[in-house]
């Protein structure tokens, strides 16, 4: 049995985590994959991307946020969406490898993943991981220090996102 001190100190921490955990923002994003024309290099061809935007969209948090991305597979094929750098250490069947930490997302249908970030600060990147898929569906994930408080460094000026994609040259 527990003494009333002990359950009171459970109180106590129980309040102050909850608080903690109240002051991280939660972000939600919707990507729908599908096939999308293309223009580069003056021929056209139809890739699969998210939104219809190669590369996809910037995901832009702060440390410790929560985030939940609602992915729409409109396109012919299962496919599964890894978010490079981040440990995913409570719930690590939203990490991507398709067959290892969960199934491909079924074309015609849906999946909700929740990423946690935990310690991850700095520029990251998202991709699929289904086969071909990972050259044409990727993104970078931003995150910012937590909010109230500063970067290691003086703060930019001003900030440009490039996403390179080695497999890109196959197809334009």
């Amino acid at each position: 049995m527990y003494s009333f001190s002990e359950l009171l100190g459970l109180l106590v921490l129980s309040e102050i985590l909850l608080i903690c955990m109240a002051q991280n923002n939660v972000h939600y994003y919707d990507f729908v994959l599908k096939d999308t024309n293309f223009t580069k290099l003056c021929a056209t061809k139809s890739i699969f991307a998210v939104n219809e935007s190669f590369p996809g969209p910037v995901i832009r948090v702060h440390k410790g946020d929560t985030v939940y991305v609602n992915v729409y597979n409109q396109g012919t094929y299962g496919v599964t969406i890894h978010w490079h750098g981040i440990k995913q250490p409570r719930n690590p069947w939203f990490d991507g490898p398709e067959y290892i930490t969960q199934c491909p997302i079924p074309a015609g249908t849906n999946f909700t993943y929740q990423v946690l970030l935990s310690s991850e600060e700095g520029t990251l990147f998202w991709h699929a991981h289904s086969d071909w898929t990972r050259a044409t569906v990727h993104g970078a994930f931003v995150i910012l220090p937590a909010e109230g408080t500063t970067y290691p460094f003086p703060k930019p000026d001003e900030e440009q996102v490039l996403v390179f994609g080695m497999h890109n040259i196959l197809f334009f």
